[in-house]
């Protein structure tokens, strides 16, 4: 990645929906070039998609908590087994496959702490792999706007 290609996920990271053009005009190259690069970017898989952002509150899902869970046994077909359940529940917004005490984190939304409960109990805890889980209410959630390389 160059100083281009830099400049130019950070601008679509700042917004997606600009047309090449602006985004060109913005980044004061030709628009041709700007959309060699995007293609380019996106052929070499460093631009997966776009997205729209939303607020959670506005569709009636303002509590969100981190649920840590640990399952057994250990091996790649129960995990790959339970993570592909946990994507198909609506409530999930993120699943992390992770190292330690607990064997994932998933990051769910629902519209009130009652909600949360039955999801926990309905959801999670009764299935035949999971040996434990721990939930914890998210009070505030902030995340960067603009992920740029790294030194």
């Amino acid at each position: 990645m160059d100083e281009l290609d830099t400049a130019i996920v950070r601008e679509l990271q700042r917004d997606a929906r600009q047309t090449n053009r602006e985004l060109a005009r913005t980044l004061g190259i030709a628009p041709s070039t700007c959309l060699e690069r995007v293609r380019g970017l996106r052929n070499r898989g460093v631009i997966t998609g776009y997205r729209a952002t939303v607020d959670l509150r506005a569709l009636g899902r303002p509590v969100q908590a981190l649920l840590a869970v640990r399952i057994r046994p250990l091996s790649r077909e129960v995990i790959e087994g339970f993570k592909a359940y946990l994507v198909t529940l609506p409530e999930v917004l993120s699943v992390y496959v992770v190292a330690g005490g607990d064997d994932f984190l998933v990051h769910v939304s629902v519209r009130d702490v009652d909600r949360l409960h039955a999801f926990l109990m309905d959801r999670i805890s009764g299935r035949k792999e999971v040996v434990d889980f721990r939930s914890s209410i998210i009070y505030q959630h902030v995340a960067g706007d603009v992920i740029t390389e790294l030194d």
